[in-house]
């Protein structure tokens, strides 16, 4: 990969009282790149307006690692580790720094909003999503599938 697939710079209203990025904005910005990942895989706003489809995310087991300053230039990797005809999971990671700050694992459904229920990708779609995860990039991590323990 040429480079981080979201770049996001902390806001001053997201610093809590112990002066760090607060728990709820790591969240933010990490769906701020299943945002990212969306547009890439061609289910940008067009598609969800044409289709009336979209990634809901349905579980996600966040690590929160390092603290995260005011003012920050956030750098956030996103792997696609498995794709399935209705579903996706994916492995975001945020860095600072050169500095693993947290991580993000999601499993979300392609769901039609207009008649409920998941549906299978459109071929483009999916085939954009497999893209992503081959080349090894699809390797789930050492952190993924983990419980809290």
């Amino acid at each position: 990969m040429s480079g981080p697939h979201l770049l996001q710079r902390v806001r001053p209203e997201w610093i809590d009282y112990n002066g760090h990025l607060s728990e709820a904005y790591y969240v933010l910005v990490f769906g701020f790149a299943t945002d990212a990942l969306m547009d890439r895989s061609g289910m940008g706003a067009g598609y969800r307006e044409r289709t009336g489809c979209s990634l809901y995310t349905v579980e996600a087991h966040v690590r929160y690692l390092r603290e995260v300053p005011p003012d920050a230039e956030l750098e956030v990797w996103t792997r696609v580790v498995a794709v399935g005809a209705k579903k996706v999971r994916l492995c975001h990671e945020m860095w600072l720094d050169g500095v693993l700050r947290a991580t993000e694992e999601i499993m979300a459904l392609h769901v039609d909003q207009v008649n409920g229920g998941t549906v299978p990708f459109p071929e483009e779609v999916a085939a954009l999503l497999e893209a992503g995860a081959g080349a090894g990039a699809g390797e789930a991590p050492a952190y993924a599938g983990r419980a809290i323990g």
